[in-house]
Formats: C-alpha cells, sequence, structure tokens
C-alpha cells in the first residue's frame, strides 16, 4: 500500500500537473477544439474573402492564436506557463467583452461575426463563459503558499 501526499489531496498543483489533470483535461481540451476551429475559420476567411471584413477576420485570428497559447500554457501548467495561461484568458475575457460589446453597438464594423461576436453568441456564448472557468480553474489549483495573490501574479 502506498501513502498519499496529504497535501497533493487538498491542491492537486502539488504535483505540476492541476491545471491538466481532473476538469482541467476537459478544459484544454475545449480550448484545443476552440483553437482548431478559430484558426481553421479565421485562415478560410483571410484566404478567401479578406476584403470584405478585414477587422473581424483578423480578431478570429487574434483569438486563434490566444486559444493555442491558453491551450498550451494550461497543458503545461508550470509556474510561468500559470502566468501565461493567466495572461492569455484575460485578454480573452477582455477581447471576448469588448468585440462583444463593439459588435453589437455598431454592427456596421463587424459585418461577418467573429468567434467573439455577440459575446460568442454563434459559438454558445463558449468564447464568454470558457475565459471565466479557466480563470477559476487557476485559481482553484494554485500551488500551496500562493496566498490569495491571482494565479498570473507574484
Amino acid at each position: 500500500m502506498s501513502e498519499q501526499n496529504p497535501a497533493s489531496e487538498q491542491n492537486p498543483a502539488v504535483d505540476g500537473a492541476a491545471t491538466r489533470s481532473g476538469p482541467g483535461r476537459l478544459l484544454v481540451a475545449v480550448y484545443a477544439i476552440f483553437a482548431l476551429a478559430a484558426g481553421a475559420r479565421a485562415g478560410v476567411q483571410i484566404a478567401t474573402r479578406f476584403s470584405e471584413a478585414p477587422l473581424a477576420y483578423t480578431l478570429s485570428a487574434v483569438a486563434a492564436l490566444i486559444y493555442i497559447l491558453a491551450t498550451v500554457a494550461l497543458a503545461l501548467g508550470g509556474r510561468t506557463s500559470r502566468r501565461v495561461a493567466f495572461a492569455a484568458l484575460s485578454v480573452e475575457l477582455a477581447g471576448v467583452l469588448i468585440v462583444g460589446t463593439l459588435s453589437l453597438a455598431d454592427a456596421d464594423a463587424f459585418p461577418d461575426a467573429t468567434v467573439w461576436s455577440g459575446f460568442g453568441r454563434g459559438y454558445a456564448f463558449i468564447p464568454l463563459v470558457l475565459p471565466v472557468i479557466g480563470l477559476y480553474w487557476l485559481r482553484r489549483t494554485r500551488p500551496a503558499g500562493a496566498g490569495s495573490a491571482p494565479a498570473g501574479t507574484s
């Protein structure tokens, strides 16, 4: 019978794999799917009709890059990766809120939808909820001794 470390039972980040274990695996998988979906969509739009909506298509490409960064950072889960994930998720949340608001306030500026248009309405609002869940997961799995500071700060 092997002994288990009680600290790792209370805080899974002790082993360094917390962001990619348990529910974190699902989070990483969803981010990977969104990276693929947003990247493919942006690639096709930019290659075939960029002049129709350059802002929207560029924002979709930026979203894809942020999703890729978040996927990798969450999957790695080390100290630096957690900081990168915190930054990526924060930028993503800000992007969804800003682009979502602007796309509703000035529809003419967005003749075609982005991943973040209408707060992610075209993707069942997952782009709005996903960074909130990701930030919560980073906070929940922060290493022992990290105090109450956010996961991306020291």
